[in-house]
């Protein structure tokens, strides 16, 4: 199910696209399966060449860990599509299993904080962690005027 976590990512993800050897990431999309069924996948990352693809997933699970379950259906997602591997989204990375499940499978854990938005963000894969913020700054500009007579006592000032 894509949610805020995956369009946040993606709206990201093209300019993480060289650290996962991709060219590009394209949208949630349906894709025929060898085994004759179409899977809805929240996303597609694509090498540069087109040669092969991945299939992104993006999880909302704020309280536990990605499940082997859930990290062995994308697996068998992967393989029927014909990707190359896979990227699983979540707040709150992969239980163990999950881990020894993706690594078989090539699927890479991304972490992304769960209050995320397209400015304000922590990014955690492949021993990287990459950090979005932004800050509302107001300028102001004043001018002070001082008279000073010689012997530099103010004799007038004005504020503008």
């Amino acid at each position: 199910m894509v949610d805020g976590c995956c369009t946040i990512q993606l709206s990201k993800a093209n300019r993480f696209a060289e650290h996962f050897g991709l060219g590009r990431f394209e949208g949630k999309q349906l894709v025929a399966g060898d085994s004759g069924t179409k899977w809805e996948i929240d996303a597609k990352g694509f090498a540069t060449d087109r040669s092969h693809f991945i299939v992104v997933e993006c999880k909302r699970h704020t309280k536990a860990g990605i499940s082997q379950a859930i990290t062995a259906a994308l697996a068998w997602n992967i393989q029927d599509v014909g990707a190359s591997g896979g990227i699983l989204v979540s707040p709150t990375g992969l239980q163990e299993g999950a881990k020894k499940v993706a690594a078989k499978s090539d699927i890479i854990e991304v972490v992304l904080n769960q209050n995320s938005t397209t400015s304000d963000y922590v990014l955690k894969f492949l021993n990287r962690v990459c950090f979005g913020f932004s800050a509302n700054v107001k300028i102001t500009d004043s001018l002070k005027i001082e008279v000073m007579d010689q012997g530099e006592n103010v004799i007038a000032a004005r504020g503008i």
